[in-house]
């Protein structure tokens, strides 16, 4: 009995302990985005790219700026070096150097010109524009990502709430001619059809609510959550919609500059151009100075550090000019490697920009489409809700079978779903053409 009570307790602790860990979330689409944008894996990572650039570019500055360097040096010689000379036709044996010697020295060294660091200071600018454009592409997949995901929560909600309407008006139905039949009015065959389509209905619903659940997950994934938090979303289905309806939308000129592609296609164009600058400059000569400053001691004993010892400063000044002369044509090679490789660079620019044009009037073409078939499937569901209220009417009062009646249940399901999907592709596709036009 003890023991069954203290697993109880601590059960119930686990269960506490989960439920406090667990957080609830509400969000609106824009909402949804700004959370994205903050905490989700690829905009952290972005983050942290652009954090490392900056330290990168932080490295190449130091290169040519003062650098101190302190080394110490102890050597135990257990066997000294001897040699031999010769004086009067005698050959004597004497040792050079000490058991025990010290060294310790202060170095500061100065770049004063190398073109090399010049370009590389360049570069790395550059090289931090990379990544801040890649944040910025980053951001612009991350809102897609979220609005498709988004909407796609929203189309199986949508989707479950009319199937659940659709049940009950189909059960209704089915309960009303099963009494019809018993009564000996109808045949067996418009039961079972009825019968048919309600189990088509069920199956779908409980599809519909399994997809909620994976969508749901997916957004979480989008935003940066816990799979397992709770979320709810407070902007619908419509609303969205009208709000993403905007004939004139598409109707402007497209700046292909704006785009972030693109912009990084330029980047990387100047980064070609920059090598290539690079090894040209490794042709220039490079100077730099040094001073050493330092204290070395010698003893045959090991008592370095007694306060008899004594050290013996040093100091000096190094001037070191490094003048390219002959590479047997190496440096003519690696700059010529350079100069193919900008070409190409400029090539994949080229082909950048006319690809981002035809990705505009794709995306352009596809968002006009979604508005068309939108206006189409809302007056394709008007009249396939009057076309299935008709043949209920005729199929309750034994003027038209329940084939007929079921064709046009099954036929005001599918447009339905079209008219779901049309809303949600308005939104997507808009997405898609923002993405390309770089609008925030």
């Amino acid at each position: 009995m003890k023991n069954n009570l203290i697993l109880t307790l601590l059960l119930f602790v686990s269960i506490l302990q989960a439920q406090e860990k667990k957080q609830t979330y509400s969000f609106t689409l824009q909402q949804a985005i700004d959370h994205a944008l903050q905490n989700s894996y690829s905009a952290i990572n972005a983050d942290r790219d652009i954090a490392s650039a900056k330290q990168k570019k932080w490295e190449t500055t130091a290169a040519g700026l003062p650098q101190i360097n302190g080394v110490v040096n102890y050597s135990n010689n257990f066997k000294i070096q001897q040699n031999q000379f010769t004086v009067n036709g005698q050959t004597n044996t004497l040792e050079f150097g000490n058991f025990n010697s010290m060294d310790a020295s202060l170095r500061l060294s100065q770049l004063i010109f190398d073109g090399s660091y010049i370009v590389a200071l360049q570069a790395s600018k550059t090289y931090l524009k990379y990544y801040e454009n890649a944040k910025q592409k980053t951001n612009s997949e991350i809102k897609e990502m979220v609005i498709n995901a988004y909407g796609n929560v929203l189309l199986a909600q949508e989707s479950i709430s009319i199937l659940e309407k659709n049940k009950a008006t189909l059960s209704k139905t089915l309960n009303d001619t099963q009494e019809t039949y018993k009564n000996g009015l109808i045949e067996e065959e418009n039961v079972e059809q009825l019968q048919i389509t309600l189990a088509s209905v069920n199956s779908n619903l409980n599809n519909a609510k399994r997809l909620q659940d994976v969508a749901l997950k997916m957004l979480k994934f989008a935003l940066g959550m816990d799979i397992n938090d709770d979320l709810t979303l407070t902007d619908k289905l419509d609303n969205l919609t009208t709000s993403n309806l905007d004939l004139a939308f598409s109707q402007g000129e497209f700046a292909v500059t704006n785009n972030i592609n693109y912009q990084m296609a330029t980047n990387f164009t100047e980064q070609r151009s920059l090598e290539l600058k690079l090894q040209k400059s490794k042709a220039l000569p490079s100077l730099s100075a040094s001073v050493n400053f330092g204290y070395n001691a010698f003893n045959n004993q090991f008592q370095l550090f007694s306060q008899d010892q004594k050290w013996y400063n040093y100091s000096g000044l190094g001037l070191n000019l490094n003048v390219p002369i002959f590479s047997s044509f190496g440096r003519h090679a690696k700059t010529q490697q350079a100069k193919i490789a900008l070409d190409q660079a400029k090539t994949l620019l080229t082909q950048t920009e006319q690809q981002l044009k035809l990705e505009y009037e794709k995306a352009k073409s596809e968002y006009d489409f979604s508005i068309e078939e939108y206006a189409t499937s809302k007056s394709n569901l008007r009249l396939a809700e009057r076309i299935e209220k008709k043949q209920e009417i005729k199929f309750t009062e034994g003027l038209s079978s329940s084939f007929d009646f079921s064709e046009a249940q099954r036929q005001l399901y599918t447009a339905q779903q079209n008219y779901l999907q049309s809303m949600v592709n308005i939104i997507n596709k808009k997405a898609t053409l923002e993405k390309i036009l770089n609008k925030n």
